[in-house]
């Protein structure tokens, strides 16, 4: 068994993400549409960017394909889902329920350059990876520069 430091910062940091995600959650519900579900968990994600695509990648354990929903909408993608509890023990025999179940709601704010139409995603191992490639167009280009003319010559 390993020994571990205590970081009492550490602790605070949890408490602080979690108080954010509660408060961010509650505030939400006020302003949401029909569209919106409103959700006590969602999947953590990462993102990450390179020279012709930005991806996304959430982990979805347990949920099907058909459970998820991506949208795309004025610059922003959401993740729609629902993990299910399937109730192959009675309630009773359970010890501990640690994982969480229910519906979940995410969305992100994209930039201009994704080109929204080439989006795609695939689910494996319990992971949902989107990538988003970038417009062709608004890709940087790299300008060479030529060598001064020699003015002195005439």
């Amino acid at each position: 068994m390993a020994i571990i430091r205590w970081d009492p910062f550490r602790d605070m940091v949890t408490l602080r993400e979690k108080m954010n995600r509660l408060f961010e959650d509650s505030l939400a519900q006020k302003g949401e549409d029909k569209d919106m579900i409103s959700s006590n968990w969602a999947p953590a994600v990462d993102i990450y960017e390179t020279a012709n695509e930005l991806v996304l990648t959430a982990e979805v354990p347990g949920i099907e394909e058909k459970d998820i929903e991506i949208k795309v909408e004025d610059n922003t993608l959401s993740l729609k889902g629902e993990r299910k509890f399937e109730k192959e023990t009675k309630e009773e025999n359970f010890h501990r329920i640690e994982r969480s179940y229910g519906s979940f709601f995410r969305a992100f704010s994209l930039p201009n350059s994704i080109d929204a139409d080439k989006i795609q995603a695939e689910h494996e191992n319990g992971v949902l990876r989107i990538v988003m490639p970038k417009r062709q167009e608004l890709k940087p280009k790299t300008v060479k520069i030529l060598k001064a003319l020699d003015k002195t010559k005439k």
